[in-house]
């Protein structure tokens, strides 16, 4: 059992998007220039190192003049328009970064510890590709420093560090930019499709909203509309009568009476939907009958749905739920996942107390594997992480589970997956039953 969801909008990819604006990327430019100018002067005229002074200020002029152009070319509001141009800029800054740091000592310099910071901030903003191209422009950058650069600027001129140290150092940055760019980058990735995630269940929530609020505003127009439309038909019948057979008029009159009746005839079945107008949308349901809404969109006829109930024998009667459509679509996933991968019977266990309410949702389907027990409620699970071999109804890479537990958490519950003993798939939702009535 996977998950399924409804049909989203398709998402923009991450390589089609920029997630830097033009501002933040510029302000972040200005302190670096701001920083290599003043640590440029405080050496040569504040501690007396001779720096090649011009040519390491024509550097930091390049960085400068390209981050104005920048802000000219583009409003400063403006997000990067591909995740491409970001690149560009953060291998620019490693690339001026890198001169900088070859005229004044190479890795010698204790500066170069800077190095990590483009890639690591591209990380927490780029695509894999664009970050991995960064990241190796950065080691490439080490390892060239490591062998080629001027001298440190010194008092006496005789310091040098050991090779072996200078090659140690050369492997930890490199080191280092592996590791921070692959760690930096798995936790915003999770944060971007966490946040993506979200966006999309509370889509679907109003989604449902707007059809509650829709079909609410169809049953008030049909009591509106009702008195109106009644005033039209009895005038209509008054011409009828007088007017005489032969009159040119006749077949109008006749025609309006008609089209009055229909419309009478629309408006009354309108009126007599309100379950499906969503004229309450905060009635408070018995449990089993919210999941049996909750189901009704997705029954098959080889599947059968049993729901059976555990009263608490000191408050029999079933505890009521709210008929919210957060509540309706987080359980129509849970259903629609579970009718999809059983094989003949779908049981629904209803149980509660003075105290909660339990719903369990079994199948007796293929079950959970073992891989996708340890990560259920993430969303967009590969393929992999699933453990399928194959490709099966229903499966839409774990939004499914992720918007039906965040709905079901949102609404005071908890939500809990394992297998059955006949090795399907089982679903344990529980309220309060204090969350429930206070709603």
């Amino acid at each position: 059992m996977t998950t399924a969801t409804a049909t989203f909008q398709p998402r923009p990819t991450r390589s089609s998007r920029g997630r830097l604006r033009v501002r933040t990327l510029a302000v972040i430019r200005w302190i670096a220039v701001a920083g290599q100018a003043a640590a440029l002067l405080v050496v040569q005229f504040g501690l007396g190192y001779q720096l090649p002074l011009l040519p390491c200020l024509i550097a930091v002029a390049a960085l400068a003049l390209v981050n104005l152009l920048g802000q000219i070319r583009r409003r400063q509001s403006q997000r990067l328009m591909t995740d491409r141009e970001a690149a560009f800029f953060f291998a620019f800054d490693i690339v001026q970064l890198a001169v900088l740091l070859y005229l004044t000592g190479g890795l010698h310099n204790p500066f170069s510890v800077l190095i990590l910071a483009p890639v690591t901030v591209a990380a927490a903003a780029l695509s894999l590709r664009s970050t991995m191209g960064l990241a190796a422009l950065s080691i490439l950058s080490v390892n060239v420093l490591a062998i080629y650069h001027m001298p440190l600027p010194w008092g006496d001129g005789t310091f040098v560090l050991p090779r072996i140290l200078l090659i140690a150092l050369a492997i930890a940055l490199a080191l280092a930019v592996i590791f921070i760019t692959f760690y930096v980058f798995r936790v915003a990735e999770e944060m971007r499709r966490m946040s993506d995630a979200l966006s999309e269940a509370q889509a679907s929530l109003d989604r449902e909203q707007r059809l509650s609020s829709l079909g609410a505003l169809a049953a008030a127009a049909a009591h509106e509309l009702g008195s109106p439309l009644g005033t039209i038909s009895v005038i209509a019948k008054e011409l009828a009568h007088d007017l005489p057979n032969d009159s040119p008029f006749r077949s109008d009159v006749d025609l309006l009476l008609s089209q009055s009746a229909r419309c009478r005839e629309i408006l009354k079945e309108l009126s007599s939907r309100p379950a499906e107008s969503g004229e309450h949308p905060f009635e408070m349901i018995p449990a089993t009958l919210m999941v049996e809404l909750a189901a009704a969109p997705h029954q098959q006829p080889h599947v059968a749905l049993r729901i059976e109930t555990k009263p608490d024998p000191v408050d029999p009667d079933v505890p009521l739920v709210p008929h919210r459509p957060e509540i309706l679509h987080a359980f129509g996933n849970l259903m629609q996942n579970a009718i999809e991968f059983a094989q003949r019977e779908v049981k629904v266990n209803v149980a509660w107390s003075r105290e909660w309410l339990s719903i369990v949702v079994s199948d007796d389907g293929p079950g959970f594997s073992d891989t996708l027990l340890a990560r259920l409620g993430d969303p967009y699970l590969s393929s992999a992480a699933r453990g399928d071999t194959e490709s099966r109804p229903g499966d839409h890479m774990g939004l499914g589970i992720f918007i039906a537990q965040n709905l079901i958490e949102r609404t005071g519950g908890t939500v809990g997956f394992q297998n059955n003993s006949y090795h399907g798939a089982e679903v344990r939702v529980t309220w309060p039953r204090e969350s429930l009535e206070n709603d």
